[in-house]
């Protein structure tokens, strides 16, 4: 009974004692003693980190040309070591940014890139061989600030949710963001190329959009002005989109195939660019090889008459397409695809002729040509006997001779009756030739007979 009497005392003392300790706080704090707060000394912290940003991010806005004498290039250098602060900031795992952050940081990003572009360099439209590339190549002298910006922005894009980044990246900063691909430094188009496609990737609700604002480009290059520095690389972009495309194929994306793909390949520049159209071609009809018809018939229609670097090309991709053609098309495709190469084999280039012959060492194309022996014997034994008689290089008979020799043992009676009417034809040829000969006599002994019948004759007039 003792304890039960005792204890109630005992909690008013203690009780006495927190409010005691509570009103010497209160006093202390009311003399100017500051109480310890672990949220809010937090929050002042995160504050002063984004006013820090804020002031790095103004300060980033200074723009330079990089071309103007009168710039401090020591100035040049305190912003270059600013976007790096920045970057820091940005590459720190902490909470997402403010929109008081964000905004100002896109504009200074728009500052920086969205800017114009000099005039091209360049003479011509294009470099003579792809590899010529970086040889002419026009580097910015603003690329040590602009490779700092970009990865500014790619890490915005990253690590910012694209529902909140909406309303900064909008359609007119991507059009914007498009147009640099212009730039004829292939170290910003690279960059470039990187931030566009992550931009594909997680803005999903931009992706049509974007699809068809590459599209423009494309038509505008083929169609008018055969200009631009960053096809190669919007076909990149290209070649991974289409990786994606789900099987069968959507018929947006087969018009994009036969309106832009196709048409690029009768383009000047289009060596420049031929390895990521080719895989952009290629991607399509390993999806569905039923388009192989479609994409043979274009390329035979932009073959080139006189550019033999592009020959040599659009052989390398009839002999890749043949190895991804549904195998039933091969007798629709085998007479097209073979005239094509036969061609090719008495081009007086020796590049596109000893290219064409080389083709016969793909066993897919053997296949196919084997499927229409009939039709397909007489147009390549013509141009085979064609190539032994009158070629002027030596590498290219005796290429003639193996590709003979291996044409011969497929079907030997085949091969003799084409040689029999390559020689009825050529018999009917020289008849005709003869029969024209004779005809330019008679006409000749015709005209000259009238020419005398006809010759005037001298007057004798007699005065009265």
């Amino acid at each position: 009974m003792g304890v039960l009497r005792n204890s109630p005392k005992a909690s008013p003392i203690k009780k006495s004692a927190t409010l005691q300790h509570l009103f010497d706080l209160e006093a202390n704090n009311s003399n100017g003693t500051k109480i310890y707060s672990p949220k809010s000394s937090k929050q002042s912290i995160i504050e002063s980190e984004n006013g820090e940003m804020l002031s790095v991010i103004s300060h980033c806005c200074s723009i330079f040309t990089f071309t103007d004498p009168l710039e401090s290039p020591s100035e040049q250098d305190v912003k270059r070591l600013k976007l790096f602060q920045l970057l820091s900031f940005m590459n720190k795992p902490k909470k997402p940014l403010p929109e008081e952050i964000i905004r100002p940081l896109v504009s200074m990003l728009s500052a920086n890139l969205f800017r114009p572009l000099p005039p091209s360099a360049k003479r011509t439209v294009v470099c003579e061989l792809p590899e010529d590339e970086d040889l002419v190549s026009t580097l910015s002298p603003a690329w040590p600030h602009l490779q700092v910006v970009y990865d500014i922005l790619l890490r915005l894009v990253l690590s910012i949710d694209p529902k909140v980044l909406r309303g900064y990246v909008d359609e007119r900063f991507l059009v914007n963001l498009l147009s640099l691909f212009q730039s004829e430094d292939r170290r910003e188009r690279d960059r470039l190329k990187n931030v566009y496609h992550r931009i594909y990737s997680k803005f999903t609700f931009y992706r049509a959009i974007m699809r068809k604002s590459m599209n423009d480009v494309f038509l505008h290059y083929v169609f008018e002005s055969e200009k631009h520095s960053g096809i190669g690389e919007l076909l990149d972009i290209w070649g991974s989109i289409i990786n994606g495309f789900t099987v069968p194929l959507k018929e947006e994306h087969k018009l994009f195939l036969m309106t832009v793909l196709i048409p690029l390949h009768k383009a000047k520049g289009m060596p420049v660019y031929h390895r990521q159209l080719g895989y952009c071609v290629n991607q399509f009809v390993q999806k569905e090889p039923m388009l192989g018809g479609t994409v043979v018939r274009g390329i035979l229609k932009y073959w080139p008459a006189t550019n033999c670097q592009k020959e040599v090309l659009l052989i390398d991709e009839l002999e890749e397409l043949v190895e991804n053609i549904d195998p039933d098309h091969y007798r629709k495709l085998a007479l097209l695809i073979c005239t094509q190469i036969s061609r090719c084999l008495n081009s007086l280039n020796s590049q596109v002729a000893e290219r064409a012959l080389y083709v016969w060492n793909n066993e897919q194309f053997v296949k196919m040509a084997s499927s229409m022996m009939e039709e397909v014997f007489p147009v390549v034994v013509e141009s085979v006997e064609k190539n032994l008689k009158w070629h002027w290089s030596k590498s290219v008979k005796q290429l003639t001779e193996t590709v003979k020799t291996m044409i011969e043992e497929m079907d030997p009676n085949l091969y003799d009756k084409c040689l029999e009417e390559i020689a009825h034809k050529e018999y009917l040829a020289g008849q005709e030739d003869i029969k024209r000969k004779e005809n330019w006599e008679r006409l000749e002994l015709a005209a000259a007979k009238n020419h005398q019948f006809f010759q005037p004759q001298k007057c004798i007039y007699v005065s009265h």
